[in-house]
């Protein structure tokens, strides 16, 4: 069991989600459904440690929640290396990496 949830970390990656959304309700709309997949980090700004599904799963969910014409949303992955190397500055927490749950 320890080395399947180990091989789940290893497959997950930290992908930063920003977005511009000038509908409230639009934005409020993207916001609740990105409370599902990561932390909020700043006001229109995210942090999700996901698979490859699960990222796949947040763009298709963003895609149907947002308006093409109007808004704008940035899905950034970063590489280990560079997720190990993010400054943070001022009042900030870290992003605590949270283990995935299973209730079977």
């Amino acid at each position: 069991m320890e080395d399947q949830e180990k091989k789940r970390r290893a497959e997950r990656r930290r992908y930063v989600v920003a977005y511009d959304i000038p509908d409230d309700r639009r934005r409020n709309q993207v916001a609740r459904f990105l409370n599902g997949y990561g932390e909020r980090v700043q006001y229109s700004v995210y942090e999700c440690m996901l698979t490859a599904s699960q990222a796949e799963r947040l763009r298709q969910g963003l895609a149907r929640r947002i308006k093409a014409e109007e808004d704008r949303v940035r899905i950034y992955r970063l590489c280990p290396v560079c997720a190990e190397e993010t400054q943070i500055l001022g009042q900030a927490a870290p992003v605590v990496e949270v283990p995935e749950v299973y209730i079977v």
